[in-house]
């Protein structure tokens, strides 16, 4: 029998996020007959997930467990920093990695990328391969915290074969913060699920439109995505305001959860347009949903990729998005959408109005970025990531 090479994949939590859904994907598209995989992650429950996404959490590690991915929980590898916690991560991945021997190690996200790395290098493992999923240099934590990370990532970057970019905007960030050389990094784009993402026909919008409580004839401005400050929601309800003060027939949704939802509640009762605003939590239907918008907005402060915008586009949404990290790489102004410099509601309303304005040209630029999204699938990304680990194997002489 031929040989298995071994392959695990580190992540601190999985969650709806496109982090842990771009894992999810990798492990389940590789060939489980010329690789084992192993997933070791964080406590399933250390986030505060809703009911709801922790039934989707608890579906995805159910279909990886019958697809051959081997999944491994240690409770000390948490999201937040913990010295005590992290050290006992740290041990615990190192005797694992000891134990198993693999063949190369593939970290996600900051946490699981300093830790996993040191891991893995203190084992020996000979490949080592890491994905941040976007940075958090800035939009995420205080100056002292945020210097640790850049510290810390400069360090494992060291440690590391290559570090896989999401677009060419995070290579950018990252050659900025003199992370590493250039040649460290690939740029390999988040893949989508684009047949999950087919509009629904009219009829089925307008019965969905008034389900949620919107009018059959209202135009709808939407944003999906967690609620924290890093994702900016709080300027597209201060951009609602004045569209809505022009436009009343306008509803803004907001798909997804977080800790700030209660403050964005009292945030559009206080404004006075509570009315016009609906908060869905965190939903399984977000093709579903998408499909009932007329403009997609993503106000983020920071953004790796921003797989969320594929997701819109694929079902031929036009965009308002924040020209910051790798929109400008998914969204190309005038062309599929119009890019607004972040925390800033007055050019974020600015471009919601000609949109709504201009139904040909929400339309154009939909159609625009719909012809854009073939390259964004989940089966290009796995292909890309194999291709990796082949010329990394070649390289070391496997």
């Amino acid at each position: 029998m031929k040989k298995r090479y071994k392959i695990i994949h580190i992540i601190t939590r999985l969650d709806g996020g496109g982090s842990a859904q771009d894992t999810i994907q990798t492990v389940l598209g590789l060939d489980k007959e010329k690789y084992e995989v192993i997933l070791v992650k964080g406590p399933t429950y250390e986030s505060k997930m809703s009911k709801e996404e922790r039934a989707s959490v608890l579906s995805d590690l159910k279909e990886m467990r019958l697809k051959g991915v081997k999944v491994v929980t240690t409770n000390f590898l948490i999201r937040r920093i913990n010295p005590i916690y992290d050290l006992l991560a740290l041990f615990s991945l190192y005797k694992f990695l000891i134990k198993e021997s693999p063949s190369i190690v593939h970290t996600h996200t900051s946490k699981a990328g300093i830790i996993g790395r040191l891991a893995a290098f203190l084992s020996r493992v000979p490949i080592i391969v890491h994905t941040p999923h976007g940075h958090v240099f800035f939009g995420y934590f205080g100056f002292i915290k945020t210097k640790l990370f850049i510290f810390m990532e400069r360090i494992t970057s060291h440690l590391t074969d290559k570090v896989i970019a999401v677009t060419r905007g995070e290579k950018r960030d990252y050659l900025l913060f003199k992370i590493a050389n250039e040649d460290k990094f690939i740029v390999i784009n988040s893949g989508v699920k684009l047949e999950k993402f087919k509009e629904l026909p009219f009829q089925e919008r307008q019965n969905f439109k008034k389900r949620l409580g919107i009018s059959e004839n209202a135009l709808v401005v939407g944003t999906a995505g967690r609620l924290v400050p890093v994702k900016g929601s709080e300027y597209l309800i201060e951009a609602a305001k004045y569209i809505i003060s022009k436009f009343p027939e306008t509803y803004f949704v907001f798909t997804g959860d977080g800790h700030l939802k209660q403050v964005l509640k009292r945030k559009a009762a206080e404004l006075g347009i509570q009315k016009n605003v609906l908060f869905l939590g965190w939903r399984n239907d977000v093709a579903k949903i998408i499909s009932i918008y007329d403009i997609f907005v993503l106000p983020s402060l920071n953004e790796g990729m921003g797989k969320v915008l594929v997701e819109a586009m694929a079902l031929g949404r036009s965009i308002v998005a924040s020209n910051v990290g790798g929109i400008p790489d998914l969204v190309s102004h005038g062309k599929n959408g119009f890019l607004v410099p972040p925390k800033n509601p007055r050019e974020i309303a600015r471009y919601i109005q000609i949109l709504l304005e201009h139904k040909e040209k929400r339309e154009e630029m939909g159609l625009t970025g719909k012809e854009m999204t073939g390259n964004f699938s989940d089966e290009i990304m796995v292909e890309k990531i194999v291709g990796l680990y082949k010329e990394l194997m070649m390289q070391k002489e496997f």
